[in-house]
C-alpha cells in the first residue's frame, strides 16, 4: 500500500517539478545576462538578503523584455522599420561568423514560430536503439539531400525527445521505409514521453469520436 501511494505521489509531483525546472530554465536563459546592469542599482538599496534582490532583478528583466518585445510587434507593422530591418540583416550578413549564426537562428525561429511547415508535427515510430524495440519521435524534414545520397536511402530527420525533459533528446535520420506513421498529435506524444509510459496517448481518431 505504502509503495502504491508513493507511487502515486510522484506521479502527480512529476509533471509540476518537471514544469517549474522548465520555466526556472528559462528565466535564467532570458534574464542572466542583464543581471549585472540591474542588480548592482539595487543592492544600494536597503534589502540583505541577495535571492530578494535576485528575484526582483529577473521580475523587472522579464517585464522589461515583455514591453520591449511589445513594442517591438507594433513598431513592426510600419514600413520604415522593415527597411531598418532590411539595413541590420546586411549589416550582420557582412559580419564573418556573426553572419552564419545569425542566419541559422533567424531560420530555426522562422521555421518553428512562422506556422508555414508541419515541423515536429508528425509522430512517427521506429526501431531504436536496435531492431526489436520501438522509440517515438517527431518528423522535423526530410534529411539533407546529401545526407540521402551518402546513404543511398530517403532519409527523413526525426528529432527524439528525452525522458522526462522533453528538451532534450536526439536528432536521428532514418530511411524512409522503417517508420511507421501514428495518428497522434505531438503533444499527445511528448506527455506520454515526459510521463515516463505513464499518460497513455490518444489516436487522432479517438479524440474526434
Amino acid at each position: 500500500m505504502m509503495k502504491k501511494y508513493f507511487f502515486t505521489g510522484l506521479v502527480t509531483l512529476l509533471p509540476l517539478a518537471v514544469t517549474v525546472m522548465a520555466v526556472m530554465f528559462i528565466v535564467n536563459l532570458l534574464t542572466k545576462p542583464f543581471m549585472g546592469i540591474v542588480t548592482h542599482p539595487l543592492s544600494s538599496l536597503p534589502i540583505e538578503s541577495e535571492n530578494l534582490i535576485r528575484t526582483i532583478s529577473q521580475i523587472l528583466i522579464l517585464v522589461t523584455i515583455f514591453l520591449f518585445t511589445l513594442c517591438v510587434g507594433l513598431v513592426a507593422r510600419r514600413f520604415f522599420f522593415k527597411i531598418l530591418m532590411q539595413m541590420g540583416e546586411k549589416l550582420l550578413s557582412n559580419i564573418p561568423i556573426v553572419n552564419k549564426i545569425y542566419k541559422t537562428i533567424r531560420e530555426i525561429f522562422h521555421t518553428l514560430l512562422s506556422g508555414e511547415k508541419n515541423s515536429l508535427q508528425q509522430v512517427v515510430m521506429f526501431p531504436f536503439p536496435h531492431h526489436g524495440s520501438y522509440v517515438l519521435g517527431l518528423v522535423s524534414r526530410d534529411a539533407p539531400h546529401t545526407c540521402s545520397a551518402a546513404g543511398n536511402q530517403d532519409l527523413v530527420s526525426i528529432f527524439v525527445p528525452a525522458t522526462p525533459n522533453p528538451m532534450t533528446g536526439f536528432l536521428i535520420m532514418r530511411p524512409r521505409s522503417e517508420l511507421v506513421y501514428l495518428e497522434m498529435r505531438s503533444e499527445d506524444a511528448i506527455k506520454y514521453i515526459v510521463s515516463c509510459g505513464v499518460v497513455p496517448p490518444k489516436s487522432i481518431k479517438e479524440l474526434q469520436s
